[in-house]
């Protein structure tokens, strides 16, 4: 199984950079998925993130787009200029979900 070293810590990873163990995510593995994705995270970056983690511990997928813009009211443009590799790539992983399989 791959790994990622951030910092000091490694983390078992799929074969596209996400987390492989969901249950191990918190604030600090956050921190190193973002540090590797070039993100300082500012409370619009975690409101996306804490917001995208809570729905998917809730429904098991990742919500669509427009609903994390309605519920958080961070507007499109804002959520990739927060997040530039995209919902699904960064905030996904940054949030400790497996990649998405559809549209985010």
């Amino acid at each position: 199984m791959p790994t990622v070293l951030v910092g000091q810590r490694e983390y078992e990873v799929d074969q596209n950079g996400y987390l492989q163990n969901t249950a191990i995510w918190n604030e600090d593995v956050a921190r190193d998925f973002a540090q590797a994705e070039n993100i300082a995270m500012t409370d619009a970056h975690w409101a996306a993130v804490h917001y995208i983690r809570n729905y998917y511990l809730q429904n098991g997928v990742a919500p669509m787009i427009r609903k994390l813009c309605k519920d958080t009211g961070i507007k499109l443009g804002q959520l990739y200029e927060l997040f530039p590799s995209g919902p699904a790539k960064g905030a996904c992983k940054i949030a400790g979900l497996p990649k998405p399989t559809g549209c985010v």
